[in-house]
Parts: C-alpha cells; sequence; structure tokens
C-alpha cells in the first residue's frame, strides 16, 4: 500500500470535501476523488458515504482515518528524527577496536561528546585483524588498528604515533640503566601479549637476527594482565608507549632504550572508502582530522 493515497484521504476527511482537499494538496477534484476510490478498492471497503451534502466516514472509513493519523505522526517523527541526525542532536557512533587501541581514542571521544554530547557513542571490542573485514561488511563504520591494511576498499588516517616501550619493574637489574643492548635479554622471561599483530613479529624478527634468545615463557590475555606481572618484578614485556605512560611516570615501570630495536607505531582510524559515512562518523572523522 502507498502512502500518497492514505494522505489524500486524511485531508479529503479533514476538509470534508473533495475540491478542498485538491485545493490543499494542489490536485484536481478528479485526481483526488480517483486516488480515493482506488484506496477503496485497494481495501475492498466502502470508506465515504457520499448521499448527503456532506461526506461522511463509514466505519471502516473512521478505522482507515485514525491509521492515517498514526502515519501522519510516523512522518512527522521521522522527519524530526533525520533533521537531529543533520544536526547531531541523535545518532549513534560505533568504533572497533581492541584493548590497547581503544586508549588512543580516549581524548577525541572526550572533545566529540563535549561537541555532541545527544549521540551515543560505543566502542566495540574487536580483535584488531578482524577490524578492516567488519568495516567492508558494514558492521561497523569506524575502526582502530595499529597497522596499515592497505586495503583499496578502505581509507584511514593517523590519529597517533607512539613506539613500543621495553618496560621492566623498578626492581629490576635494568631499571637504572637508559640504554641496554638486545644481546643483554637473552636470559629475561619476556611477557607476552598472546595476541598476533605486526609488531610481535618485528620483535621476533630482530631477536632472530641478533641470534638471541626471546624467551616467551609467560603469555597473558590483556596488557592489563602483562603490566601487573612486569610491576612484580614476573618479567620484562614490550608493550605500547601509551597503555604504560601513566606507569611509567608514577615510578610503577621503567622504560629502557633497546639499542637495536626503535619500533614506531602509527595508529590508524579506518573507515570504507566508497560507502557514505552517517553523520555522527563524519563528525568523529573531521574532529580527528583537525585534531592532527
Amino acid at each position: 500500500m502507498e502512502l500518497y493515497p492514505l494522505k489524500v484521504f486524511l485531508t479529503v476527511a479533514m476538509e470534508k470535501s473533495f475540491s478542498r482537499a485538491g485545493e490543499k494538496l494542489l490536485r484536481t477534484q478528479p485526481a483526488i476523488s480517483l486516488a480515493v476510490q482506488r484506496l477503496e478498492a485497494e481495501l475492498g471497503e466502502k470508506l465515504l458515504d457520499r448521499t448527503g451534502r456532506e461526506l461522511v466516514l463509514t466505519d471502516a472509513g473512521n478505522i482507515v482515518l485514525e491509521y492515517c493519523r498514526r502515519f501522519e505522526n510516523l512522518e512527522r517523527e521521522l522527519e524530526n528524527a533525520i533533521a537531529e541526525l543533520r544536526d547531531m542532536a541523535a545518532g549513534r557512533l560505533v568504533i572497533g577496536a581492541n584493548e590497547s587501541t581503544s586508549l588512543y581514542l580516549l581524548n577525541h571521544i572526550v572533545k566529540y561528546r563535549r561537541l555532541y554530547p545527544k549521540v551515543k557513542v560505543q566502542v566495540r571490542r574487536s580483535l584488531s585483524s578482524k577490524v578492516p573485514g567488519q568495516l567492508i561488511d558494514g558492521d561497523l563504520e569506524l575502526g582502530v588498528i595499529s597497522w596499515n591494511p592497505e586495503d583499496d576498499r578502505l581509507d584511514s588516517t593517523v590519529i597517533y604515533e607512539d613506539h613500543l616501550a621495553f618496560v621492566v619493574s623498578p626492581e629490576h637489574r635494568f631499571a637504572g640503566r637508559e640504554e641496554v643492548s638486545i644481546r643483554e635479554l637473552g636470559m629475561e622471561t619476556f611477557i607476552a601479549h598472546n595476541v598476533l599483530s605486526p609488531y610481535r613479529e618485528i620483535v621476533l624478527k630482530a631477536f632472530q637476527k641478533a641470534k638471541v634468545s626471546l624467551n616467551m615463557d609467560v603469555e597473558m590475555p590483556t596488557v592489563e594482565t602483562i603490566r601487573r606481572m612486569v610491576q612484580r618484578n614476573e618479567g620484562v614485556a614490550f608493550l605500547p608507549k601509551m597503555c604504560v605512560e601513566q606507569d611509567i611516570e608514577q615510578g610503577a615501570l621503567v622504560e629502557v632504550r633497546v639499542a637495536e630495536l626503535k619500533v614506531e607505531r602509527k595508529i590508524n582510524l579506518i573507515y570504507p572508502a566508497k560507502r557514505v559515512l552517517s553523520h555522527a562518523a563524519r563528525a568523529f572523522l573531521d574532529l580527528v582530522r583537525g585534531a592532527g
């Protein structure tokens, strides 16, 4: 069923005249009459009693009138909702990120919420390796990863430049050193993150090149558990600087440079290259670019 005949019928019922309804809708009287006739034929019921001097609604006509008013209210609500989206007074922003990359969003989200307090923001926990596919499939609008997906279907913008930090406990023998050689790390126990990433591979290859053993005897599921293990001097770790910056400032961890291993880490906000972004997502992207 099309909405236009319902709108015509509503106008006829309110005006109690085909001619006045035609004037209001900028249509001829025959066109208005034909639209009502087609609606009656589609419903299989007479909606108007035309025998008297004035049009009178039948029982079926009163039922249809009630629904016409509901449709009119829904149409008005739809227009208002779209207007709110354009004005950023409503909407939802969904961003995919893993445990560590979500930290790089915090400052941007704080600024975004101040500008658009009525937009609901959800950072959905996703494996970094799956974020590009979820964007392409339409499950996400924006995603944050620490590598370049190199996919023509996706665009990206750098939101943060970080590096892998080699961290130890304040009680560790390297805590008083500014720099160590990779060859000095062969006897250390590394607390590793058991999520595969390009940066893990870079570290592995650096140790292989130096012909130094990388003893990853302990693997943990989160950055938080790794931090706690290192703080207790149960081992050492390579972690994103952003994730341990506060610990280093407070003296809970110590960062020591590794002479042969300087791994820069660029954090990318990625999004579909061709699909139109929602107003909420576009505003977030503009904010991030402006901050850069």
